[in-house]
């Protein structure tokens, strides 16, 4: 008889070690013996990758102090409250800032980004770049992992994904030519950046191996040129500034091939303008 399809709540579930031991075991079993849950097993795995790679990135954040600006700032504020509030108040102002605080942790800077409130900004801008490079390889290692849906667009509609996430931009984009390299364009999707959109670019070898690259228009106050490198988990990161436009070419792929790549890329894009489609 037919194992029935598992349903993806359950699938969600046992990936994230949320169900009772019982059905655990049971959906174990299913996935390791029967065959027409090939895919299922693939998800899963899959799944469970990505939620490394978040924990890897993210959980060094997590584990760091308060700066003692901060806690001072938060003291003073505290003392500064001369009437006692109602808690649902303060219960108000609380989660404002716990929302605050995660918020500067999404932002994937590697430290409390809240450590430039007060002064000019000018290691926000230092280091805005890495924040590119961090947040482009969080993009690859979510969605070059998705066998479903890893694109919005796909590559049989080029001209409408680039034309799309140019206007989204407010900037002319394309998306490189990587096929003599060994690499097709499978499509792209639209993200968050720090204040505005950012164009996701996929490509695909022949043995599934995928390359993203994250471009972003939002460097207008940054000067950095130069190529440079960064690693996060397993995933591998070239990235630049080019006037306006921020690139960062990520893959699971080594150092030196990843570097040819960036290159052809950069190659390929230097020429951009900065106006948009119409």
């Amino acid at each position: 008889m037919k194992t029935p399809a598992i349903p993806e709540e359950d699938l969600h579930a046992f990936a994230d070690g949320q169900l009772p031991a019982a059905r655990a075991s049971e959906i174990a079993a299913w996935l390791e013996q029967d065959p027409t849950q090939a895919e299922a097993a693939e998800q899963v795995r899959d799944w469970r990758w990505q939620k490394r790679a978040l924990h890897a990135h993210f959980d060094p954040v997590l584990e760091e102090a308060l700066p003692p600006r901060l806690v001072a700032a938060v003291l003073a504020g505290a003392s500064r409250q001369e009437q006692p509030r109602a808690p649902a108040a303060n219960a108000a102002r609380w989660w404002r800032m716990a929302a605050m605080l995660l918020l500067s942790m999404a932002s994937g800077v590697g430290g409390w980004y809240l450590h430039d409130i007060g002064d000019d900004g000018r290691h926000a801008r230092a280091q805005a770049p890495l924040v590119l490079a961090r947040q482009a390889a969080v993009a690859h290692a979510v969605f070059s992992a998705d066998l479903r849906r890893p694109v919005e667009v796909g590559a049989d509609q080029e001209q409408a994904l680039v034309t799309w996430l140019s206007r989204r931009l407010g900037a002319s984009l394309r998306a490189p030519k990587l096929a003599p390299l060994g690499y097709d364009l499978i499509g792209g999707r639209l993200l968050p950046g720090q204040s505005g959109p950012v164009a996701q670019f996929m490509y695909q070898d022949a043995a599934g191996q995928r390359l993203t690259l994250y471009v972003s228009h939002e460097q207008v106050q940054n000067r950095e040129t130069g190529f440079r490198f960064a690693q996060e988990g397993k995933v591998n990161v070239f990235y630049w500034i080019d006037g306006q436009f921020g690139y960062a070419l990520s893959g699971g792929i080594a150092r030196t091939e990843l570097s040819r790549i960036a290159s052809s890329v950069y190659e390929q894009l230097s020429p951009l303008t900065s106006s948009p489609p119409r």
